[in-house]
């Protein structure tokens, strides 16, 4: 014996198959404005600047001469990871700021999206 569902159940599983594609269609979309996205960190009072994109590229590093001191390469090597770290901290922020209010908080980690 089959069972019959009412209609009203295929047609709201049809419209939450539209919010679905909908919301997909926003968070790729929302996915290529990020990666164009800008951010800066600075580390040793501004003596490092690092610059990332959306998509966790690096593509500027500045570094101040005077914090070029042969004699303590590691404080230099310290401050870029500083500044790195920090810029992509604030892009991953950033995305994850914009697409919570796509899927409006949902955890949605374990769908691929």
């Amino acid at each position: 014996m089959k069972a019959r569902l009412p209609k009203e159940y295929n047609q709201s599983r049809g419209d939450m198959m539209k919010q679905v594609q909908k919301m997909q269609d926003d968070m790729a979309l929302m996915q290529q404005e990020l990666a164009e996205r800008t951010y800066s960190a600075k580390a040793g009072g501004s003596m490092v600047e690092a610059v990332v994109k959306g998509d966790h590229t690096l593509v500027e590093l500045k570094i101040n001469p005077e914090v070029a001191d042969p004699d303590d390469v590691d404080m230099l090597g310290d401050l870029v990871v500083a500044a790195v770290n920090e810029a992509m901290r604030l892009a991953a922020e950033d995305s994850d700021t914009e697409m919570s209010k796509i899927t409006g908080g949902m955890d949605l980690g374990g769908l691929g999206l």
